[in-house]
């Protein structure tokens, strides 16, 4: 059982920053590849930034130069420090983590680690 957690949202006012955190916790061999994700009601889940497991990292357009994802590989957690928040960044964050588990005598990987999300709201 892997858990994914994000913490760290909260109400801010435009020009504000935030930092959100996620943590996974449970029977984990590694964490690849770990991703921020937002979600405004009634529209589709949009990717934000990626890291792999030596650093690498992506950004989509709407979140460049304003957004740092990072990880640390140790406490298997990752963070988002958020810059420079408008009124059009206001959704529901989640991370996703990349996971090798044991399973039985091996092991096994799965994308299907999703945290409960952590609402961001940036007022105008």
């Amino acid at each position: 059982q892997v858990l994914v957690a994000e913490s760290g949202g909260g109400l801010v006012q435009a020009g504000g920053s935030l930092r959100l955190s996620c943590a996974a916790t449970g029977n984990i061999f590694s964490i690849n590849a770990m991703g921020w994700y937002r979600q405004v009601p009634g529209k589709p889940r949009e990717i934000l930034a990626t890291i792999s497991s030596s650093g690498a990292t992506n950004y989509a357009d709407s979140v460049k130069g304003r957004f740092t994802i990072s990880r640390d590989n140790d406490k298997n957690m990752m963070f988002l420090q958020m810059n420079s928040l408008s009124p059009e960044d206001t959704a529901w964050y989640y991370c996703n983590a990349d996971v090798t588990y044991p399973s039985g005598s091996s092991y096994s990987r799965s994308l299907a680690w999703w945290g409960q999300g952590t609402q961001v709201t940036v007022s105008s």
